[in-house]
């Protein structure tokens, strides 16, 4: 049955994202050809929230220790958009990708479906 996921990115700058994904988080990856690279993530978890409003999907990383993860980062370049906030069920932010997207970045304080 279904034996995987592949999340998708959209870019304005779709090189210098995959690069910081290559170079500055350090994923694996492998070249589907011409380029195109496509990184090994680690485990994962899906969640579906209600919305009155229009339907969106969001892309989150987890870390142990989302402090240590955030200098670690920063030393390396990575802009952080939002300070880390506590809201309940982990503590979170927000990293600017070159391409000028973002993403979150969250310290799970729940049960992790990984964990499995």
């Amino acid at each position: 049955m279904i034996n995987g996921a592949h999340v998708i990115v959209h870019s304005r700058d779709a090189e210098a994202d995959r690069s910081f994904l290559r170079d500055v988080l350090g994923f694996p990856h492998v070249d589907a050809g011409h380029g195109w690279l496509i990184f090994r993530l680690p485990p994962a978890e899906i969640a579906v929230h209600p919305t009155e409003g229009p339907e969106a999907h969001e892309l989150y990383f987890m870390c142990a220790d989302v402090e240590a993860t955030v200098a670690e980062l920063s030393d390396r370049g990575v802009v952080f958009t939002e300070p880390v906030t506590d809201a309940g069920w982990g503590r979170l932010t927000r990293l600017r990708l070159p391409g000028g997207g973002e993403v979150g970045l969250y310290e799970p304080r729940h049960e992790r479906a990984t964990d499995l």
